[in-house]
């Protein structure tokens, strides 16, 4: 079954030592054949992209309007990708870092939309979820050679991370960052925003039955040969070992995890989740999956409860109409809502350390 690695902040470059031991998200691809769904048409693509790799599969009659399709779905992704990365010094994120503290910056109409919907889940999580955590940018999570800035270079960074001081003036299309050294990081927003504009691509090719994997964070619509695309949840301390499995024909699965990217000092795992309140790496959950049919229902919500913790995330499941979820604590334990039962197809594996 293919199998892709998860990386909720996109955009730095990953090796595929990395890759490969951050699965959060293995697809599995039921076949059947003697029937109508059989006479479909599969065709596949895996590309690089934000950082990690991005996989699709579509089906329907004709082979050309397949290619087509995935050809503008990447091309599509790919120019929002451009757009959105801070690690590119000519993106528009990359100008609004520049300008902090001195002017606003005139943007595109998708990054607007991008960041006001990064403010609502900020609003909504009361600052759990923060773009300007960028500004923490002495963190590096390469296991290989990791770094962990001072208490005082904590300290000293901390007042620039404020999603209050991103101003969005959505009449003149404009973006501030109020103070200067302030940088936001749209890694925990952009990519499903992006990969949802790939979807859309595929639709106006008429393409009604497609996966798109996005690092781990799955998107479908459809069916895959006549039934529901199957997509398993991985044990987040045992890389070879599955929760269990989704069945969705419309919707995103989504994960979040402390295994993703991280680095071990004195005996205690330091991880690319960041709480924008302390500056250190959270202390919660170890893997937040969520399933709705609607990409406002999770986009950026997997990292606010990583922050805010197992109570919370389990309040804003229970309160949200048509969103599912799973958490795994931080002893290891497993909590699951009602609506999970509908999708999973396997029992969960018992977790274990």
């Amino acid at each position: 079954m293919p199998r892709s690695s998860l990386n909720s902040m996109p955009y730095p470059k990953t090796t595929p030592s990395v890759f490969f031991v951050a699965f959060a998200v293995f697809v599995t691809l039921s076949i059947r054949s003697g029937d109508v769904a059989a006479e479909l048409r599969q065709y596949s693509d895996t590309r690089p992209l934000m950082g990690t790799i991005v996989s699709m599969t579509v089906e329907g009659p004709r082979r050309e309007v397949l290619e087509q399709g995935v050809n503008d779905a990447y091309r599509e992704m790919s120019r929002l990708s451009d757009m959105m990365n801070h690690y590119n010094p000519d993106s528009m994120v990359s100008a609004i870092n520049r300008a902090a503290g001195a002017q606003p910056v005139t943007v595109s109409r998708e990054l607007l939309e991008v960041l006001a919907m990064a403010r609502r889940v900020s609003e909504r999580s009361d600052g759990a979820f923060d773009i300007t955590v960028g500004s923490l940018k002495l963190w590096r999570f390469n296991p290989d050679n990791p770094v962990m800035p001072s208490p005082d270079e904590i300290r000293h960074a901390l007042p620039l991370v404020n999603f209050h001081h991103v101003i969005l003036n959505e009449k003149k299309r404009t973006v501030l960052l109020k103070q200067h050294g302030m940088r936001m990081d749209l890694g925990g927003i952009a990519k499903l925003y992006i990969l949802n504009a790939g979807m859309q691509a595929l639709k106006r090719r008429g393409i009604a039955h497609a996966m798109i994997n996005g690092g781990g964070d799955v998107a479908v619509m459809g069916s895959h040969q006549g039934r529901p695309w199957r997509i398993g949840i991985r044990h987040p301390r045992r890389g070879d070992v599955l929760l269990g499995t989704v069945e969705l024909t419309q919707g995103w699965v989504v994960t979040s995890g402390d295994y993703e990217r991280y680095f071990f000092k004195d005996g205690m795992r330091y991880h690319h989740i960041l709480d924008p309140r302390t500056g250190y790496p959270t202390e919660g959950p170890q893997q937040v999956t969520l399933v709705a049919n609607d990409i406002w229902q999770v986009n950026g919500y997997t990292l606010a409860i990583m922050v805010r913790g197992v109570e919370w995330g389990r309040a804003l499941i229970s309160q949200t109409p048509g969103l599912s979820g799973l958490i795994v604590d931080h002893a290891g334990q497993l909590w699951s809502s009602p609506g999970m039962e509908k999708l999973w197809l396997a029992a969960p594996t018992p977790l274990s350390q």
